[in-house]
């Protein structure tokens, strides 16, 4: 929720630009339909009409990629700082303008709506309506279900609430967060598309993953360059060790993470580990190594 404006005028607001983005890829027949229901659900006098318009958007509206271009980006960031629809497709985007459509101002019958519409909803309905939570009123009172998606062991559904969703950094306890960065290596995804992962790197979140790459390495399985991120800043010296050894002996992918953490590391021995390899020292500093470049 804006701290500038009431919710009334935030939810206007993404509706419009989420109308927009949509007016421009459906046919007039498909946006049609999706005003139809948005005005039917606006009144509140059919109270299952959300559920159902929900489940028939796809083949209502088709599920193309939305494909934003760089302007309707920068327009969705605007009407909700960090949102980011890289991925969305305009199924996606229709279901969460039909729930968007729910708010009449209340955000404990929001809130309520929107669980009892995800509590009985499929696997697509799920990953529309988790991505549509940074656009969503009553930021507090649907955090259960963001935690019940990071908790889901379908992988689709945790990501849809983990990557490129700004829901989870500016709401997540440290605990709430540490977990969903911890899973997120342990399930084979990507830290990368995580927001705010920087800016929440704690001494606890080091300590599970140092203690995770140390079980990993017992086991002799092999540990995701990206896990040393979070615990640069933090590291010892033995992880400094550690990364050296990976920076000798590692794949290409294991050593660039490794110079990225060392270059992170404040300790001077890391900066010094770092300077006795000059090709990744130079694609460190120039920008050619990065933690979204990592494959």
């Amino acid at each position: 929720m804006s701290a500038h404006h009431p919710p009334e005028r935030d939810v206007s607001l993404r509706m419009s630009v989420l109308r927009t983005w949509l007016a421009k890829r459906l046919s007039p027949d498909a946006l049609a339909w999706l005003d139809g229901q948005i005005a039917i659900i606006e009144t509140g006098d059919r109270p299952l009409q959300l559920g159902v318009a929900i489940s028939l958007a796809p083949r209502k509206i088709g599920k193309a990629d939305l494909n934003l271009s760089r302007e309707e980006h920068e327009r969705g960031g605007a009407a909700r700082y960090g949102l980011d629809a890289t991925d969305w497709s305009t199924d996606q985007a229709a279901r969460i303008l039909l729930a968007l459509a729910s708010f009449r101002g209340d955000d404990v019958a929001f809130a309520a709506g929107l669980e009892r519409t995800l509590a009985t909803a499929e696997i697509g309905e799920q990953i529309a309506l988790l991505r549509g939570l940074p656009l969503f009123p009553a930021p507090g009172l649907i955090l259960p279900r963001a935690i019940e998606g990071v908790r889901s062991a379908m992988q689709p559904i945790f990501e849809a609430v983990a990557h490129r969703n700004p829901y989870p950094s500016e709401h997540f306890s440290d605990a709430q967060w540490n977990q969903m960065v911890v899973k997120t290596l342990f399930i084979g995804s990507r830290l990368a598309p995580i927001q705010g992962l920087d800016g929440r790197r704690n001494a606890e979140l080091a300590k599970m993953l140092i203690d995770y790459a140390a079980e990993r390495r017992a086991a002799g399985r092999t540990i995701s360059p990206e896990l040393w991120r979070c615990v640069a800043p933090l590291a010892s010296e033995a992880e400094v060790a550690a990364l050296v050894a990976i920076l000798r002996d590692g794949t290409d992918a294991e050593r660039a993470g490794a110079a990225l953490a060392l270059a992170e590391c404040p300790l001077p021995s890391a900066r010094s580990a770092l300077a006795s390899s000059p090709d990744f020292a130079a694609a460190v500093s120039d920008g050619r190594i990065t933690w979204n470049t990592i494959p």
